[in-house]
């Protein structure tokens, strides 16, 4: 039995490293995450050693540093890593995505940011144990990815309502309050929202729409279910449309979403597709897993070259 095994009895959903051995980890961290998210990781890097995974650590020094490291990796042919860890947030994931090419690395999970959505929609435990069990052990599926503008997303893009917000919060807020930034530049955006709309096409077929939000995967800015039947594993997503205007609809989708029936509202339309065009005024923001990363008008498709991501064991 090797040391993953006797660390960590194997269940029926384990499965060993890519080439059938303990695991070789590169662990991409943002040493800005914090003192208390960096004892986390250093937790977790301890207990994935113990267990006789190989761990290499690189911190970031600025954005845009998670993308060229996973580029520098996946592009090596040679590789001494089977994985390629992202220690942080939505952000982070967001970065490392764009940077894997060619499928050489398998995509794995620390969730230490402020928002974790992808962890949430795999249902990764939060507990030191549980993610280090998840990168041991986890088995490996492909997911699928958007891209908009060239640029690749994981699980949600969004114009309108919902990037006016995202585009407005403080980062200095966010340091402090983590993700009720959020809600409170959503109150204070549903007075200023100009509700000016936009024009959405999905596999040749025309909207108007309010705001919009591509989803790739069930979950919206955490726990929230916006899409209950979209799936990574899919591809194609499932592109929610809210048409009212004014900030009663706005406090009412903010309601809705937070009790998982957003879906249910008679205002609120749903669309499978796999291609979407959103136009409206020319330069308003566009965002990607709670970035601001284009402009409209934006093409948003279903990147054609799948990820592989370690799920929870």
């Amino acid at each position: 039995m090797d040391a993953v095994g006797r660390y960590w009895p194997r269940t029926a959903q384990g499965s060993l490293a890519v080439n059938a051995g303990p695991r070789r980890i590169l662990a991409v961290f943002n040493p800005a995450a914090g003192r208390n998210r960096r004892a986390r990781f250093d937790d977790i890097v301890e207990l994935l050693r113990k267990s006789g995974c190989v761990v290499s650590v690189v911190e970031t020094k600025a954005p845009g540093h998670a993308e060229a490291i996973a580029r520098e990796a996946s592009a090596n042919q040679n590789s001494e890593f089977d994985v390629i860890v992202a220690a942080g947030g939505d952000g982070t994931v967001n970065e490392i995505v764009n940077g894997l090419k060619g499928g050489s690395l398998v995509l794995g999970l620390m969730p230490l940011g402020t928002a974790n959505v992808l962890a949430d929609e795999i249902a990764l435990g939060r507990s030191v144990e549980a993610t280090a069990r998840a990168l041991a052990l986890g088995p490996i599926r492909p997911i699928h990815l958007g891209r908009i503008n060239g640029r690749r997303f994981v699980m949600m893009a969004g114009a309108g309502f919902d990037a006016n917000v995202v585009h407005g919060v403080s980062l200095a807020l966010k340091k402090v309050i983590g993700p009720l930034a959020y809600v409170w530049q959503a109150a204070v955006q549903a007075f200023r929202e100009d509700h000016a709309g936009c024009a959405v096409t999905i596999d040749g077929v025309s909207y108007k729409t309010t705001s919009v939000v591509v989803c790739n995967g069930r979950r919206y800015g955490g726990p929230f279910i916006a899409a209950p039947n979209a799936s990574l594993t899919e591809d194609r997503f499932h592109v929610v449309l809210m048409q009212g205007r004014g900030w009663i609809n706005i406090a009412r989708y903010g309601i809705a979403l937070i009790l998982g029936k957003i879906s249910t509202l008679s205002d609120v339309l749903i669309v499978p597709g796999r291609d979407v065009e959103v136009d409206g005024i020319k330069g308003r923001p566009v965002q990607a897993d709670g970035d601001i990363i284009a402009t409209l008008p934006a093409h948003i498709s279903v990147d054609p070259e799948p990820v592989r991501l370690i799920f929870p064991a």
